[in-house]
């Protein structure tokens, strides 16, 4: 039978992890920050308090990825660590909130090609779709080919963010929030900085599904820690500088009531031109992150079904590509579904609120792993343990606790959804065919060339 083959070079690895990171989070989310924080100090401490959570969570997943450098990431932490029950209940809310990622992200990359080709509502949506599919065919027929698209794009895209940065700093003439006299750092209130972090979160989000393509690294274990660890500081020194200049030729009001916060940015530095170029630098941005999140949700779905914690016809490699190919499609029909009838903001809110509680649980699963099998090989431990992922762990807990109290409606929602997985997976494992495929502590797949 064909397996997975470790295909990805550190480089790919890099690119593919910042490329899923810088999204369209940095273009959208400013806004809803500047809302809900209503100061400048406030705007950027929460961005810096959403890296420093990222940061943490990084530091302790990297110790978890190279003792199982398989295929699943998350999932196979949490079954590790806590059982089938829980794992299971990972995916069935992934089956939700990846694809719903992929559906923002491709909404964003269609709204600014609607600079340059008017398409209205339907044609908006449309767009969207069409992008799904054509990153689900590339992603079909080859890994390799996907991350060649990563090794170009990904530097470009964090090249064009820095001259974006350094020709609004350049060109601009102030007159921003930043500028505008002494600095305030509190908050219009802590549960509007509780909610801003969620959306700092979504736009820090992508190394848990980063470490769905553990099984298909090269070297995971000198690999993977480098990567995430100088992939997301790369990361936070991008968003800060964008943000900085956001706010060197914006006032934050300006901000808080600007859908394209970048081109209104540039606009204000260097004129009308500004349209285009940022939206030709979203376009390239999108379709990158879309690209790798293609390249790694539908691992996901593969280890759940070898497990036999999902249908068995999604654990086939094709033999020729060697792909999760069926995964690869189902991932993609799924976006496609949630890409007809929902907004971004909804989308990247979801996400977060659905995922979050279970990043925060196989982060612990750190603790657990060490006291109940200290014996496993452990060739990267966690810088900073136990404080680093104690922080994460408390860092989860607020930011669940804050939206149940801002969001209740939204959050409860995704609470009832996460649960609905309970009795889904005891229904799932009374009638599911007993299975001898790959047990829990298995062999990684194969190395490739």
């Amino acid at each position: 039978m064909a397996q997975l083959h470790r295909q990805l070079s550190g480089r790919s690895a890099l690119a593919v992890l910042v490329s899923i990171i810088i999204g369209s989070g940095i273009f959208r989310v400013p806004r809803a920050v500047a809302a809900e924080t209503g100061s400048v100090g406030a705007m950027m401490l929460c961005w810096i308090v959403g890296g420093i959570i990222a940061l943490c969570g990084v530091l302790a997943i990297a110790e978890l990825a190279t003792m199982f450098p398989r295929a699943g990431g998350m999932y196979v932490y949490l079954r590790e660590a806590y059982g089938n029950l829980p794992a299971f209940m990972l995916g069935w809310v992934d089956l939700l909130a990846l694809p719903l990622a992929q559906a923002a992200v491709a909404l964003v990359f269609a709204t600014y090609f609607g600079n340059f080709v008017p398409l209205g509502e339907a044609g908006t949506r449309f767009m969207a779709a069409v992008l799904i599919v054509m990153v689900g065919l590339v992603n079909y027929r080859s890994l390799r080919v996907a991350s060649y698209i990563q090794n170009v794009g990904t530097p470009a895209k964090v090249l064009a963010l820095v001259a974006l940065s350094t020709t609004i700093f350049a060109f601009g003439h102030g007159g921003g929030a930043l500028t505008a006299g002494p600095i305030e750092y509190a908050p219009r209130s802590l549960g509007g900085f509780g909610v801003a972090l969620v959306g700092v979160l979504f736009a820090y989000d992508g190394w848990a599904q980063f470490s769905n393509l553990s099984g298909e690294i090269r070297d995971p274990a000198r690999t993977i820690p480098r990567v995430l660890v100088g992939g997301l500081l790369l990361v936070i020194v991008v968003y800060l500088v964008v943000n900085a200049a956001y706010l060197y030729v914006l006032p934050i009001a300006e901000m808080a009531a600007s859908p394209m916060v970048g081109t209104d940015a540039l606009r204000r530095a260097v004129g009308p031109a500004a349209g285009s170029v940022v939206s030709a630098l979203v376009l390239l941005s999108t379709f990158g992150a879309l690209n790798s999140l293609m390249m790694s949700e539908p691992r996901l779905f593969y280890a759940m079904a070898q497990d036999g914690l999902f249908f068995r016809a999604i654990a086939v490699v094709h033999p020729r590509n060697h792909t999760p190919h069926r995964a690869i499609v189902f991932t993609t029909a799924l976006a496609l579904f949630y890409v007809g009838f929902r907004s971004f903001e909804q989308l990247a809110e979801g996400f977060v609120i659905a995922t979050w509680p279970f990043f925060t649980l196989a982060v612990a699963g750190v603790f657990v792993l060490r006291r109940r099998r200290p014996d496993l090989a452990r060739p990267y431990r966690t810088l900073g343990y136990p404080v680093v992922p104690l922080v994460f762990v408390a860092g989860g807990i607020l930011i669940v606790g804050n939206a149940l109290i801002q969001r209740p409606t939204s959050t409860l929602v995704s609470f009832a959804v996460t649960l609905v997985g309970w009795p889904v997976y005891h229904m799932w494992s009374r009638y599911r065919m007993p299975s001898a495929s790959l047990q829990i502590g298995a062999a990684a797949p194969s190395e490739g060339a």
